[in-house]
Order: structure tokens, then C-alpha cells, then sequence
């Protein structure tokens, strides 16, 4: 952020001054929406990390983390401030707090000017300081604030001490189980202090350190540094070399290592790292799962646009639902800081002839445009250069689409300057890397068949807000006489709306795109929309929820019938329009409808066009932009999914999540980016699976919000739905092995909280990428260990196209009745690296997990060339067929299209230290111990007796649970798992099995 660097300067006294005052505590008013004002005390914790403030009925609660704060802005500037106009406040007592996700605002006044002063220097002093750190010292301060935390909120009376009691309560919030002796054995062995009983924040600290010593890590640095207790040099060198496969160790780098993280003086002095500080080596972000090297952008950005995918945002002013939420100017500031390079503004007339921003039709608060502007010029470029795309849904009047041309090009001036760009070859589109510094409008352009001189034109009008039909628009917007039974009306028929399209959901968020959901934020918007409008009616607020809920009963049944009819009713069939020539798309307009629009808006766009299917002809131009909906888009990759990658080789296309989404869930980004599609927009307000899949996607390549599309996706083409998409590619084998966790916390949503059961964790493993790539797999259950249970297994994966694919790393609680959520973590294949890694678990300060990760290439179905020489001859001879290089699987589906990849483990590798040197602990399930929570038969459907392994409700492949099973180290995984079904195998199956095993052994 730019206007914190002045505060990385200011003078020692100054800063101390402040944080005194700060951590002192000040009395202030704190606005509310709808209330005149609370006085609380407001402070800084001694830690300088939290502001909190008391009194306060959410307790522990009232927190707000510096981590969290986006902004603090000086003056009356909020909506709550604006909306106090009786309030005669001093504006210069006035400040503003955003943080969080969703830019919640914390709206302070102070008795006097010199305070507010004091606390705006203070908080962006501290906000500076974080936005200065490196990954090493984040992680560093995180760990610290972790341990003082836990500390702090482990001292129940408040005397600074732990007795044993106290550590025995931490120990089972922290799911650990340890026998209560070993407990006190370590707790007096740290209490060494002159007041025997209990712990000070010092000795805890050594207490944390004993109960924190991890033994794989020991054994680890016992094989390396020939069963000493310490690295040498050369031994970490070794250790670098050949388990992190890391080129180029030089003994200045390893003794920088040494220098860094090594605790004790005298180990530092003999340049040896101890097991403290190969320990905190190991879980430092140089030893992270992401590859470092891809915090910065390293991909080649000379390639035209359309060779890319483009971090997008849908509907980007809204913090909420799409029906009732409030639009505020920060999102749009808050999304291009964080990586997105395409932003939506849906542009209406508004009042005294100045354009508004929201969205159509619905009771979202309105914004104004030039605000908006305004913002985003501030934040296009502040954490990169490259492009930024307006995507403009043009609603105005001609005067008020003059007003929009005229603030664009006041506010952007040269960024809109498009003269100097190189485009290289004729007729393509330009790179993110000419386009440094510059904003690109997308929107309609006038006719070229019209002359220069025309000063407006039609152009055809497609938007999203097109997808609701007419009669569940809410028009009513200037209507002084709005009732609440109107306003109730409209949300029921938003309601039946989304019960047309109750196939789309979210699906790994059972609460998204929900009927509860659903009712739960409209309830709670339009108690809200009450509030703010006092000419609204007051009578019959009481009934709203139960009315909304008995009119879901009434019409579920019809809805459920109109449904089935919906898509073809309302949709064209693109079959129904065959291109009248090679590069025509196809048509799934199901009306045209028309509008005016002016040349000065016009002439503004220039490489991104929006165009609709109808208008699509391939006469050779480049810069046009197709916008689907996700229903339309589904169809086309469905039917169309080669037809359409050669379109994406040279145009740009948006998907839009569809209007009933009301909720603001997300559909599923996937199948559109597997087709080519550069601009798939979501909302980012709505945190879930598919906000991590997309923040996964662009996390590489420096978070630019450009990510290079695969070479095979730029040229030529292939079906990404077939079980062998790319036979004459190599294939890449992950083989991960998932060794131990580490701070593991009780599930979110516990009902119990800290007090609930030690959690039984397992790892979930899934990769996404195309179908054939899309599996999971899973670890074996540790009983009531969350702190530090080892699994120590393998899982092994065949991905065809890697540079698209993600892995997802899941940790859940087995429960009998079930599993919940613990946390995840998503990465790009391309951004692993292999050795011994940490996976940290995204949002959770400590919690990760351990894995030594290797990566093989690998031809064909089944072996790797080298154990299989003569697979080459197979190779080339069936890769115009690719039936026979669908492999034995190919034989039991029946649906290549669904066919997924195989359990590759025939690829025999030498005994790796992990295997060698971590042995079964003690956290370990006994071996006698019945395997009771093994049995995820309730998570794994096995759909019929001929699949040989079973899709969830997904359709991503789920492996038969390899624990109820016991396999020869010798035997492949793939003959286990068809050995493990009786398969009705016939004669012509045997015969070639029997081949194929006879080609694999060979």
C-alpha cells in the first residue's frame, strides 16, 4: 500500500509514543448502523497484534487482528458516518477501520483531535510493518503470537502462571494425549524457577518445546548427519542435494541457513545446525510445499492475451448476496490487491445525471461510478503492472453513457492510451507484457458499418441480469410507496427462481446455494433494507420468515415440475444452429434485444469487444469478447468442447456465474478452464472450495493474476473428456507420501468448541484437473490425535495434463457417523517441489502436515519407459486408436468419457530414507486395535460391479479405502484393486489381461 511506505520512517519516540497510548486504551464512540452510538474502551494488546475494546457482550470475541485490517481512513468518509446526519461530529475526531473479508468498518469517534491523530498513525504504522515482512519473518511472528496466545488464553485467572491443571485443560484443546504422568514429568522438568507448581510465559515456552519435539524430523537429521545430534555443512549440503533435490549448494548458502536458524550460540559458532535448528529449517517457508521461486512471476508474458488465464471477478461490488447486500467501493480495491485483473461494473442512471454502480433489479445499495473509478485507478497497479480489464455492463441513458466516457478518461488519462501498445503479428491480440500499466474497457462498440461521424448507434444488449425473467425484476426502486409485502414478493419469486436451478451448487459447501442459505440472508438483508428505509411499512415484519418458509412448501412441488422444462423452454439448442461456416460458433441467444449507445463510450474499447454468440463470425478480427452464463457455457463444453479450445486460441471468453445464484455461491471453475476459457469470473466475496481452487490457480506465477494456459490449449486441440487426451505426451506419477501432522485443531464448526473430543484426523488427497485426472485417495484414521499423529502412507497419482491440475490437500475428523472439516490446502501441480515438505493449512496459524513428495514421468497406462521398454512399440502403434491406449480399465467402463486415472505404482524405486527411518510411534493406532474408523464405505459409493473404483456425488473418482485390504509389497496397486472386485471379467478381458501383465513384467 502506498500511502503506508511514509510510515516505515517514523521516528522511535514517535512510535513509542503512540503504541503507549494505544496499548493504554481510549475512550471512543462506536457507530452502528441503525443506533446512536456505543462509548467503549478501545486497546491495543501488549502484543501489538489485536485491537480490542470493552465492554462487550462478544467477550473474547472483540478482537479485531492488524493481520486483518485492509485500510484505516481519516474524516466522515464510511456509509454509516454519511448516514448520520443529525450526528455534528468533529471530522477530524473521526476515523474509519476496514478488515476482514468481507471490508467490515469499525467507525470510531475520539473526544479530540490529537487522538484520532495518534491511533491513525499508530495502526498504520503497524500496518506497514507487516506489509515490509519477507515470508520468513511472517512465519516467525506468526509462530510467536501463536505460542503467546496460547499461553494467555491457557492462564484462566489471569496470574501470568500455568499450574498443572491449566496445562492438562491446553493439552486437550491442543488434542493432545498423552498419559497425565508423561505431562507432569515434562511439566517439572521446565519448571525450574524459585515458584515450584506453576509456569511462567518462559518456561511454558521450553514446556511447548519438549512436548513439540518431533521425531521424525530427529530421525531424519540421525541419518544424515551419521547418528549424530547435529548437521555439519557438508551433511546439509548432502541433505539438500538429495532429498530436496535442490542444484547449485553452495557452502555459503548452508552456512546462511545455519546462521538463520540455528538457536544455540555454540552450535553456531562450530557451523552445525542442531535439531532445533534443522526443526525450524524444515518448517520454514524454504521448505514449504509451494515453490518459492513462484512468488514471482517467472512465466513468459510476450504471448498474446487470449494464451492466458485471467484472474476475474463477478459482480465485484458487492460484499454479499446478489439480492440485498450492500455495494461498497473498497471491494474493488481489496480484489485487484489480491490479484484479480478483471473487475465488473454494472452501470445504471442514477440521480442528478450521475451514474450509479449496482446491481439491476435487485435492492442492493448503489455506489457511484466515478467513485469507483476513482478507487480503482488508486489500486490497479499498487501490487502489479500488468493489465487491468473494466468489464462494464452498460445500463445508462446516452447523457449519462457521456458522463461514464467522460470519468474514465479524466480519471485513467494515459492508462486508457492503447496508441504505443505493440501487438506484434497482425492480427492478434496484444501481451500482458505490452500492456504493462494499462486499462483495458470491455464493453459494446459500435457497428463498423456505421460512419466516424455518427455520434450513437444500436448495438445489441446482453447482460446477466438478462437471466432473470422479467417478472422477478424488481423495478420499484424510486417508489417512495415500496411495501413490505412487494418487497416480499419479489424475494418469493427470487425463491422459485432458484429452485429452477437447484442442480447448481457449490457441492463440497452442502450449506451453498441453498434454500437455508438462501433464506437466512435474505431475512437478515431485508431486516437490514427495513432499517435503512423508514418509509418502508412496518406492519407485518413478524410474519416474514414464517411466510417466506410456508410459501417454499406451497409452490416446491411446481417449482420441481417447472423445472425440468427450464433449460429447454428458455434455451436455444445449439445443435439447432449449424455455423454456416468453419469458424462460426453456434447461437444460444433465446432473444435479441437492442440498445442505444454513444461513440464517445464506444471508441474507448478497444481489444475486448463484447460480443454475443448470435454476432460471432470468424472474418479474421481479433478483440472480441464472448460472455456466457455457467448453464450456457455448460452446454457448449459438453457438446462443443474441441470446437470451442480453437476458439479460445484467438478470442477472449467471460463466464459468469448464473443470476439464481442469489446466495453469491460459485460454480465450479474447472470444466471452463480445462476448454481454453481465460475470463472465468467468481464471486470473491463468497469464501469456499471454488474462492480456493481459483486463489490456488493464480498463486503461481507471482499472483499476477495471469497465468500461462498449457502450449497443447494455445495450438491444435483435444478433448479434455477423453481417457487419454494427449497420448503422445508423457504423463507425470505423483507419489506422495504423507508422513505426520502437526498442531492439528478441533474442526470450525465443533459443537463443543475447545472442550470437544480429540480429533481422529486422516489426510484426503484429491487432484483436479481434467476428468481422466479428477481422483482421491485417502490416509488410514489416527485415534485422539490431533497435536502430532502419524500416518506414514503412500499415494500414489497418474496426472495426464499437470500444468493445469491442482492437488488439494484435505485433513478431516473421522467421526462414526461421519467426517468433519479440519482445514486444506490447494497447489498447483507445476508449483510443488519435491522432498520433505510442510503443507500448511490455509488460515490456520500452526496446523500442517508433513510429506516427501516425488515426481516421475512416466508413458502410457501403466509403466514407466524405463521398466518397460517395448511399451514404445505399443505406444506408436495404437496412438491413432485411442481405444487400445485406454489400457485394461478401458475394457470395464463404459463411459470412456468418465474413465479416470489408474493407481500407477509399478514404478519400483529404491527404498527411500523415509521408509527406512520413520517407524510406527506411539501416536499410532496399536496394531491390535480393531480398525473401526477405517470403514469409509458411507464416502465411497461403488455405483456397480463392473467400476473398479467408484465416483463421490462429485464425479470425481474416490478409491476403494486400501485398508480393508491387506496387499503384497510385490503386487501393483492396479492388479490389487481389480483382484479386490469379483469382476464378471470375460474371456477377450482375460486374454488381455493376461497380455498386459505379461507386457508389464517383462
Amino acid at each position: 500500500m502506498a500511502d503506508l511506505e511514509v510510515y516505515k520512517n517514523l521516528s522511535p519516540e514517535k512510535v513509542e509514543r503512540c503504541m503507549s497510548v494505544m496499548q493504554s486504551g481510549t475512550q471512543m464512540i462506536k457507530l452502528k448502523r441503525g443506533t446512536k452510538g456505543l462509548v467503549r474502551l478501545f486497546y491495543l494488546d501488549e502484543h501489538r497484534t489485536r485491537l480490542r475494546w470493552r465492554p462487550s457482550r462478544k467477550s473474547e470475541k472483540a478482537k479485531i487482528l492488524i493481520d486483518s485490517i485492509y485500510k484505516v481512513t481519516e474524516g466522515r468518509q464510511s456509509e454509516i458516518f454519511h448516514r448520520q446526519a443529525e450526528g455534528n461530529f468533529d471530522p477530524s475526531c473521526c476515523f474509519t477501520i476496514y478488515h476482514g473479508n468481507h471490508m467490515e468498518s469499525l467507525d470510531l469517534i475520539t473526544s479530540n483531535p490529537e487522538e484520532a491523530r495518534t491511533w491513525i498513525t499508530g495502526l498504520k504504522y503497524l500496518m506497514a510493518g507487516i506489509s515490509d515482512e519477507d515470508s520468513l519473518a511472517k512465519r516467525q511472528r506468526t509462530h510467536d503470537q501463536w505460542v503467546k496466545q496460547t499461553f494467555e488464553e491457557a492462564d484462566k485467572n489471569g496470574d501470568g502462571l500455568l499450574n498443572i491443571e491449566e496445562i492438562h485443560q491446553l493439552m486437550h484443546k491442543l488434542n493432545v494425549n498423552l498419559p497425565r504422568r508423561k505431562v507432569r514429568q515434562m511439566f517439572q522438568e521446565a519448571d525450574t524457577d524459585e515458584n515450584q507448581g506453576t509456569l511462567t510465559f518462559e518456561e511454558f515456552c521450553v514446556f511447548y518445546k519438549m512436548m513439540s519435539l518431533r521425531r521424525d524430523l530427529y530421525l531424519l537429521l540421525l541419518n544424515y548427519s551419521d547418528k549424530k545430534d547435529h548437521l555439519t555443512v557438508e551433511e546439509l549440503a548432502q541433505f539438500l542435494k538429495v532429498e530436496q533435490k535442490m542444484n547449485n549448494v553452495t557452502t555459503d548458502y548452508c552456512l546462511d541457513i545455519i546462521k538463520k536458524f540455528e538457536v544455540s550460540e555454540e552450535n553456531k559458532v562450530k557451523n552445525v545446525l542442531g535439531i532445533e535448528g534443522f526443526t525450524n529449517f524444515m518448517r520454514s517457508p524454504a521448505c514449504d510445499v509451494f515453490n518459492p521461486l513462484h512468488h514471482e512471476v517467472y512465466q513468459d508474458m510476450d504471448q498474446p492475451l487470449c494464451n492466458y488465464y485471467i484472474a476475474s471477478s463477478h459482480n465485484t461490488y458487492l460484499t454479499g448476496d446478489q439480492l440485498l447486500s450492500q455495494s461498497k467501493v473498497d471491494m474493488y480495491a481489496r480484489v485487484l490487491q489480491e490479484g484479480c485483473r478483471c473487475v465488473e461494473v454494472d452501470c445504471w442512471d442514477g440521480p442528478d445525471g450521475e451514474p450509479v454502480v449496482h446491481h439491476g433489479y435487485t435492492l442492493t445499495s448503489k455506489i457511484l461510478f466515478r467513485d469507483v473509478v476513482d478507487t480503482i485507478n488508486k489500486h490497479a497497479f499498487v501490487k502489479n503492472e500488468f493489465p487491468v480489464i473494466l468489464s462494464i455492463e452498460n445500463h445508462c441513458s446516452i447523457q449519462q453513457q457521456r458522463k461514464i466516457a467522460q470519468y474514465l478518461k479524466g480519471i485513467f488519462r494515459d492508462k486508457l492510451d492503447l496508441s504505443s501498445v505493440d501487438t506484434g503479428e497482425c492480427k492478434q491480440l496484444p501481451s500482458p507484457q505490452s500492456l504493462k500499466g494499462k486499462i483495458l474497457v470491455k464493453g459494446k462498440k459500435l457497428p463498423y458499418h456505421l460512419g466516424d461521424d455518427a455520434e450513437e448507434g444500436e448495438v445489441s444488449d446482453e447482460d446477466s441480469a438478462d437471466e432473470i425473467e422479467d417478472e422477478c425484476k424488481f423495478k420499484l426502486h424510486y417508489n417512495n410507496g415500496t411495501t413490505e409485502h412487494q418487497v416480499e414478493s419479489f424475494i418469493r419469486k427470487k425463491l422459485e427462481s432458484l429452485l429452477k436451478e437447484s442442480q447448481i451448487r457449490d457441492k463440497e459447501d452442502p450449506d451453498s446455494f441453498t434454500v437455508r442459505a438462501l433464506l437466512k440472508a435474505t431475512h437478515e438483508g431485508l431486516n437490514a433494507h427495513l432499517k435503512q428505509n423508514p418509509e418502508v411499512k412496518e406492519s407485518g415484519k413478524k410474519s416474514h420468515g414464517r411466510s417466506l418458509m410456508t410459501n417454499f412448501g406451497k409452490h416446491k412441488k411446481t417449482t420441481k415440475s417447472r423445472s425440468k422444462s427450464y433449460s429447454t423452454d428458455d434455451e436455444e439448442d445449439p445443435q439447432q444452429y449449424p455455423s454456416k461456416e468453419g469458424g462460426q460458433l453456434y447461437r444460444l441467444g433465446r432473444r435479441r434485444k437492442t440498445m442505444k449507445l454513444c461513440r464517445e463510450l464506444s471508441d474507448l474499447v478497444v481489444y475486448t469487444n463484447s460480443v454475443a454468440a448470435q454476432d460471432i463470425v470468424d472474418d479474421g478480427t481479433t478483440g472480441n469478447v464472448l460472455s456466457f452464463s455457467e448453464t450456457r457455457a455448460h452446454q457448449v463444453v459438453q457438446q462443443k468442447s474441441e470446437q470451442f479450445m480453437i476458439y479460445n486460441q484467438k478470442q477472449l471468453t467471460r463466464i459468469y456465474p448464473s443470476a439464481y445464484r442469489i446466495d453469491s455461491s460459485n460454480f465450479n471453475p474447472l470444466p471452463y478452464w480445462n476448454a481454453g476459457c481465460q475470463l472465468v469470473a467468481l464471486n470473491y466475496q463468497s469464501e469456499g472450495r471454488m474462492m480456493q481452487l481459483n486463489r490456488a490457480k493464480f498463486k503461481t506465477n507471482g499472483n499476477c493474476g495471469y497465468v500461462l494456459k498449457p502450449q497443447q490449449m494455445c495450438k491444435g486441440t483435444f478433448n479434455p473428456f477423453s481417457g487419454d487426451p494427449l497420448p503422445a505426451n508423457p504423463k507425470k506419477q505423483l507419489i506422495l507420501k504423507v508422513i505426520s501432522g502437526q498442531q492439528l485443531p478441533k474442526p470450525p464448526d465443533s459443537m463443543f468448541g475447545d472442550r470437544g473430543e480429540i480429533i481422529d484426523p486422516f489426510v484426503e488427497v484429491e487432484i483436479i484437473g481434467l476428468p481422466v485426472d479428477c481422483c482421491k485417495d485417502q490416509t488410514r484414521v489416527v485415534d485422539d490425535n490431533g497435536f502430532n499423529p502419524v500416518w506414514e502412507e503412500t499415494l500414489t497419482f497418474t496426472v495426464h495434463m499437470p500444468e493445469i491440475a491442482l492437488v488439494r490437500f484435505l485433513v478431516w475428523d473421522h467421526d462414526p457417523i461421519g467426517r468433519d472439516f479440519v482445514g486444506q490446502r490447494t497447489v498447483t501441480f507445476s508449483s510443488l517441489v519435491p522432498g520433505y515438505r510442510h503443507v500448511y493449512l490455509e488460515g490456520l496459524a500452526e496446523a500442517s502436515i508433513f510429506v516427501h513428495i516425488t515426481i516421475n514421468e512416466i508413458y502410457g497406462k501403466w509403466s514407466p519407459l524405463i521398466l518397460n521398454p517395448s511399451y514404445t512399440i505399443l505406444h506408436f502403434l495404437g496412438a491413432t486408436k485411442s481405444r487400445q491406449l485406454q489400457g485394461l480399465k478401458g475394457l470395464f467402463n463404459k463411459n470412456p468419457r468418465h474413465s479416470s486415472s489408474e493407481n500407477n505404482s509399478h514404478y519400483i524405486r529404491k527404498r527411500s530414507i523415509g521408509d527406512r527411518i520413520l517407524r510406527r510411534t506411539a501416536s499410532a493406532p496399536a496394531k491390535g486395535r480393531k480398525k473401526s474408523k477405517m470403514g469409509f464405505q458411507e464416502m465411497v459409493e461403488i455405483k456397480d460391479s463392473v467400476s473398479e473404483a467408484a465416483r463421490d456425488q462429485d464425479g470425481v473418482l474416490r478409491r476403494t479405502t486400501r485398508s480393508l485390504q491387506v496387499r503384497p509389497v510385490s503386487m501393483p496397486v492396479d492388479r490389487t484393486l481389480l483382484g479386490a472386485l469379483s469382476l464378471p471379467v470375460s474371456e477377450t478381458a482375460k486374454d488381455t489381461e493376461g497380455k498386459d501383465n505379461a507386457l508389464v513384467q517383462i
